[in-house]
């Protein structure tokens, strides 16, 4: 009979109010759905619905059971329909509320700020659920409830820019209620959200030269920006490859260069002591070419990967030749041995 009963008033309620408690169900299951909400949550929407003074006890317990799932309902089937719905609360307090005092509450609530990508109001909603906790465990009186709130908002949300817009900081003196500072944060945002579609909108079909404010803009206002800058022409993207390999082949040049440069002489023979040079004198002639003589030294000229001429194995796209790049190598072998032969045998003249 009782199911019978609540079934009809259920259906009755859903009618007349369907967004009651249908956003706000709690069951405290670990496996329950991603949108319940929390003990703290449920527990002040049941708080503004007891206030109602038009609906009688009897409507509010039904709407009170109606909001819970199991296993938090099965704490209270024992009491009947006519029990008053301070009971349920009571019961359900003793099972699900938090079990800190208010001075630890009220740290914790002044340690509260917005996470990232959290709306301004959805900050405010989240610090009206803690600050009522805080107030039922005599963290802080019904009196400075308000003022409370709007300091701690205005203290850990990110977007100066509202509060410098609806004038915040000048209302600590006389703050907002929750609900008209809730109204003015979503209202707010919906004209920022409207002004950001408009711009979107607008500045889509723009020139590129428009995007670098554009994109200041919507950063102020947190949205996101498409993106109006072409891409790099492919023809720049070649031209600065190409630069960079020229330079890699220079480097690698002049690197093989100086490493062949500093090779160390062939032995010569003991030279004869020369007679003493006045100073005033500029050294002869002939010790220039004896300087440049290792200079002369046959040099691998040619790509280790493929063995042709002209470039370097960093640079190569051919496929690899290990025969041609071995029989240049031998060839470059006898060079090297022939000259060494030749130099390191002459004798330089002596004047």
């Amino acid at each position: 009979m009782f199911r019978k009963e609540l079934h009809r008033f259920l259906l009755t309620a859903q009618l007349a109010d369907p967004a009651q408690f249908q956003s706000s169900m709690f069951s405290q299951s670990v496996t329950g759905p991603n949108n319940e909400a929390d003990y703290e949550t449920w527990r002040s929407n049941v708080g503004l619905l007891l206030k109602d003074t038009r609906q009688s006890d009897l409507h509010k317990s039904q709407k009170v059971l109606e909001s819970l799932l199991s296993p938090a309902i099965d704490i209270v089937k024992h009491l009947t329909p006519e029990t008053p719905p301070s009971v349920y609360l009571e019961i359900l307090d003793s099972a699900f509320s938090t079990v800190e005092d208010g001075d630890d509450l009220f740290a914790k609530y002044l340690n509260t700020m917005q996470d990232s990508g959290e709306k301004p109001s959805a900050y405010l909603q989240r610090l009206q659920v803690m600050l009522n906790a805080t107030l039922r465990r005599g963290g802080v009186s019904a009196s400075e409830f308000d003022r409370q709130l709007l300091r701690q908002f205005v203290r850990g949300c990110w977007d100066n820019t509202l509060i410098s817009e609806l004038q915040l900081e000048q209302k600590k003196q006389n703050p907002p209620t929750f609900a008209e500072l809730l109204l003015l944060l979503r209202t707010a945002e919906d004209r920022r959200a409207s002004k950001a579609s408009r711009m979107k909108h607008h500045l889509s079909a723009s020139k590129p030269k428009v995007s670098s404010h554009y994109q200041g803009i919507c950063a102020q206002y947190g949205e996101e920006c498409i993106t109006l800058q072409s891409p790099p022409d492919s023809s720049e993207i070649q031209d600065l490859k190409r630069q960079i390999a020229d330079l890699q082949t220079q480097l690698t040049r002049v690197t093989q260069k100086n490493g062949g440069k500093n090779q160390s002489k062939p032995e010569a023979k003991p030279k004869a002591p020369t007679p003493a040079i006045p100073k005033s004198h500029p050294p002869t002639p002939h010790s220039q070419p004896e300087r440049n003589t290792t200079s002369k030294r046959p040099k691998p000229w040619y790509c280790f990967r493929c063995g042709e001429d002209g470039h370097i194995k960093p640079q190569c796209d051919s496929e690899p030749n290990p025969s041609l790049v071995a029989t240049k190598g031998r060839l470059l072998k006898e060079k090297q041995q022939a000259w060494d032969a030749v130099n390191s045998t002459s004798e330089p003249e002596h004047f």
